[in-house]
């Protein structure tokens, strides 16, 4: 368990420890996910040691965020000697860690996992998190659908890619820096948010689509987005969404819980192959993992 962003309580941490106890794992932690700086838990320089001592030892198979708030893009330039292809294994976040989450991806060619960090999420055991998604994206299970309740199709059609994203304010403020989110054509894009006003879902789509980004995408899946819509429910998240994508080719999902969620965190494989199924039931299926699983 590792803190590249903020803390948590001392308790959530032990519960988040507890469930992954539960699960089969031997979660263990060093002192330095304790300390903490003005935004974050410590210096950068502590966080990102910590994070690369926690990589480096042969006994990690995966690594799982405390919580997000801020501080991983911090890390990046710290972390230049880290070679996560080396010695690859799994970095479990989402929300401010998507920083990390998209340089693994990336540039360091290996996956990560969008799912449940510590606090407020395996804390919180089966309410926080779902525990079907978030066991098969660790074990690496292949050809599994996954279809959440509330996952709607917003543009019809199938394709197949390699998986990218995370939360788009973070993957948006990444542009201009030498950690851009600019993954590979021929892609699949995740992206969500939240407390985020439709306009805002409006303009850092444009900024992607400027950018190149979209380009790149065979389809797009979009998160529930939640506390995207207007206070007034005039106009929705998802009306910004189908305004600003109404001329892209691939199809199009919207609503799948992974990240800033309402109920249980879905977990979603990021840099594995996987299918975009728009009918005749919208569908995230896992067709291969991109790393060896983690161990129990």
């Amino acid at each position: 368990m590792v803190a590249p962003a903020s803390g948590c309580p001392q308790e959530e941490l032990a519960r988040g420890e507890a469930e992954l106890r539960r699960l089969g794992f031997d979660p263990f932690h060093s002192d330095a996910v304790l300390e903490r700086g003005t935004f974050s838990a410590g210096s950068p320089e502590t966080r990102a040691a910590d994070f690369m001592r926690a990589w480096a030892d042969p006994s990690v198979a995966a690594l799982v965020a405390l919580r997000g708030g801020y501080g991983s893009a911090e890390l990046l330039p710290l972390m230049q000697h880290l070679r996560p292809a080396v010695a690859p294994k799994l970095f479990i976040g989402y929300s401010d860690t998507t920083a990390l989450l998209s340089w693994l991806t990336c540039a360091g060619n290996v996956s990560a996992i969008h799912g449940p960090m510590i606090d407020a999420r395996l804390a919180r055991g089966p309410e926080g998190y779902d525990e079907a998604s978030f066991l098969s994206a660790i074990r690496g299970d292949r050809g599994v659908a996954l279809a959440p309740p509330g996952l709607t199709t917003l543009k019809s059609g199938e394709a197949t890619g390699v998986l990218f994203g995370g939360t788009m304010t973070m993957l948006t403020a990444s542009l201009g820096t030498p950690y851009a989110f600019m993954p590979p054509g021929e892609c699949i894009l995740f992206f969500e948010d939240v407390n985020e006003r439709p306009y805002r879902i409006s303009r850092m789509l444009t900024q992607l689509q400027q950018a190149g980004v979209l380009a790149r995408a065979r389809a797009i899946v979009f998160g529930e987005m939640r506390g995207c819509d207007e206070p007034d429910g005039r106009v929705k998240a998802v009306d910004a969404i189908r305004q600003a994508m109404h001329d892209f080719h691939g199809p199009i999902l919207f609503g799948f819980p992974s990240g800033h969620t309402t109920g249980p965190c879905w977990t979603l494989p990021l840099g594995a192959l996987v299918r975009v199924v728009g009918a005749p039931s919208p569908a995230v299926v896992v067709e291969e993992p991109a790393v060896e699983p983690a161990r129990g």
